[in-house]
């Protein structure tokens, strides 16, 4: 290909990659596009964006492990992308491992090999550090100057999209922790164990959303709306809602009403993820046979959202201790959900449940060790963004 012709190939791929970030506005796609059009535009084997996270006075990114997505975190200042984060200087290396700043950790987490190395500095627009790309091993030779350029240019692209992304992480982060501070209010009311088991609940929601063929950012919002499935607990008097003995039929009638007290609470919100908690409040004690309450639903009367929490609240509360009962195993729990399919339950998300037990599994383990690890540490109790990802922390001599 000639001089022309790798010229005109370039600014079509500057033009590619300018409309493609540009129509992202969730972090972890965008992030995602970026890496792979800088790869494909660089001639490189990989390419990870690092994002510095000012609070932990980290860099993160995503890196992939097999078949699943992680998160891995480098002190600020550590490692090639730390070093051109701190300094905001680039860094082209020709052997990787002659260069006492590259840090080894990673090629033996994922078995892979850098050689060549060009890294280059994110800026937001107060011209401090928003993060690093970095390219890896190009596909013929060393990385150019001419290379390093173009990176400049797709950093100073990227960045604004970037910056842009993160603030409605943010403010995404802050409501929906707010919503899970809500939940809370209700369920501490009634339970001790509460912070795990909405947070087991939700991510066994929207690992069955996701079953169900809801596409993936319905299912997240399902995920993060199940947790205030029974905040209209708040407006049951506690001599009902603590009462230690069987509840009489008066008591129990008043006690049914908190799926319509919550669904008032929470209906003709602004908000789309609390419009979407007001249809699951409701919902997640009607029954697929039409014995439930508060009115009665059958089939898919009933909304398929509130269908899947109820199969993942249940599972959790039955596979969890509780002043009233003891810990069912999973597989007896799994066991009685499958016997009341068609009755109780919706089939088809049953089924999804059966399929997707091991996920569901590792998601409750994740969830209680990240608890327990909270907890020891000290830590307040909050609600993970970002289930998915399982920290790697490089050591801080790395």
């Amino acid at each position: 290909m000639g001089r022309r012709q790798e010229l005109e190939k370039r600014q079509s791929l500057l033009a590619r990659f300018g409309r493609m970030v540009a129509a992202e506005t969730h972090l972890d796609s965008l992030l995602t596009i970026i890496a792979e059009e800088v790869r494909n535009i660089l001639g490189a084997d990989r390419c990870s964006v690092f994002v510095v996270d000012s609070y932990k006075g980290e860099l993160w990114t995503k890196i992939a492990l097999g078949m699943e997505e992680k998160i891995l975190r480098i002190p600020l200042g550590q490692g090639i992308a730390g070093f051109v984060a701190k300094t905001g200087s680039a860094v082209n290396i020709r052997d990787a491992y002659r260069d006492t700043r590259f840090a080894q950790d990673l090629d033996r987490i994922t078995g892979y090999q850098t050689r060549t190395v060009l890294a280059v500095p994110l800026r937001g627009r107060d011209g401090k550090a928003l993060g690093v790309f970095e390219v890896l091993n190009k596909s013929k030779g060393a990385f150019t100057e001419e290379d390093e350029g173009l990176l400049r240019i797709l950093a100073t692209m990227a960045a604004t999209f970037i910056e842009n992304a993160t603030l409605y992480e943010d403010l995404r982060r802050s409501h929906l922790e707010t919503i899970y501070r809500m939940a809370l209010v209700a369920e501490y009311r009634d339970q001790e164990d509460t912070g795990r088991h909405l947070r087991r609940m939700s991510r066994f929601s929207g690992i069955l959303a996701v079953g169900m063929g809801v596409p993936t950012p319905e299912a997240e919002d399902i995920r993060y709306a199940a947790p205030l499935h029974d905040i209209g607990k708040v407006a049951i008097p506690d001599v009902i809602l603590r009462k230690p003995a069987k509840l009489t039929v008066e008591e129990f009638e008043e006690m049914k009403k908190h799926t319509v007290y919550g669904a008032k609470m929470l209906a003709n919100a602004e908000s789309r993820l609390l419009r979407l908690a007001s249809k699951i409040a409701v919902g997640h004690h009607e029954c697929w046979n039409g014995s439930g309450y508060p009115y009665g639903l059958k089939g898919e009367q009933i909304p398929l959202e509130a269908r899947i929490v109820t199969v993942a609240d249940v599972f959790d509360a039955l596979s969890s201790k509780r002043v009233y009962k003891g810990e069912w195993t999973v597989e007896d729990a799994l066991r009685y959900i499958e016997d009341k399919a068609g009755v109780l339950y919706d089939p088809k998300v049953v089924a999804v449940l059966r399929e997707k037990f091991g996920e569901i599994l590792l998601a409750r383990e994740e969830e209680n060790r990240r608890m327990m690890e909270d907890e020891a540490a000290g830590l307040q109790q909050h609600f993970p963004l970002r289930p998915k990802d399982a920290d790697h922390q490089l050591p801080k001599s790395a």
